[in-house]
């Protein structure tokens, strides 16, 4: 597919609140459909996770570091997903990394680099203050810079970019995402195994959270389309 192989060419180059690194595959709901079965077998190194695995609904979320409407979402709309259903037990929310680019990869593995802990925290800061990194002149000396403000040293972060194991899981989470589940641009979310692409105001995002709560089709009535940043052809 000519999406996938977007993908690897830019990979070659280049309480109930709870933060954390799932190592497990389809725990939580026992309704699941092998599809969402599927989607829910984390990367080599785990899922990033939010929220209560047992809880009623599930997120999944493929994003880039480098798409600005995924710095939309996270700026606009993820605050009230996790005030008011991450934080309360309702989802259970996934990051999982489809970087476009050999600097939104290198940003996914200094998030990761941080640890399980401060890797929401590093994704938080990296997404907010995109313009400063992803667009300029010198990307990976700003994104340096960047590391540095969050304690990494010069050493730590030249290890990190030649980290094998978390290039390899990044490489991994967005060929799987492209070819099993079809994921061809960002952010693209699952919830409860229903693909909802781009990045919808929380008018939009919220009442498909209340469908999935209420065990409805989302998708029965047309799901609403955001705005999404494409994988190049």
């Amino acid at each position: 597919m000519a999406g996938a192989a977007a993908v690897i060419l830019v990979l070659a180059i280049g309480g109930y609140f709870i933060f954390g690194s799932s190592n497990g595959g389809a725990e939580g709901r026992v309704d699941r459909s092998a599809f969402e079965e599927e989607l829910m077998v984390p990367g080599p190194l785990g899922d990033m996770t939010m929220g209560d695995p047992n809880a009623p609904v599930t997120v999944i979320d493929y994003a880039s570091l480098t798409c600005a409407h995924c710095a939309s979402f996270e700026v606009n709309t993820m605050p009230l997903l996790k005030e008011q259903y991450i934080e309360t037990g309702k989802v259970y929310y996934i990051l999982r990394d489809f970087p476009f680019d050999p600097i939104a990869t290198a940003a996914f593995m200094l998030a990761h680099c941080a640890g399980p802990e401060r890797y929401f925290g590093f994704v938080g800061v990296l997404f907010r203050q995109q313009q400063a990194w992803a667009f300029t002149q010198t990307p990976m000396e700003d994104l340096k810079a960047l590391a540095r403000q969050g304690g990494f040293s010069e050493e730590a972060f030249d290890a990190c970019m030649k980290n094998q194991e978390i290039f390899d899981h990044i490489k991994d989470n967005a060929l799987r995402g492209a070819k099993t589940f079809g994921v061809r641009s960002t952010p693209t979310f699952f919830i409860n195994g229903e693909k909802v692409e781009g990045a919808l105001p929380w008018s939009q995002f919220e009442p498909l959270i209340q469908k999935a709560l209420a065990g409805q089709d989302i998708t029965s009535s047309g799901t609403p389309e955001g705005a999404s940043t494409p994988v190049e052809e």
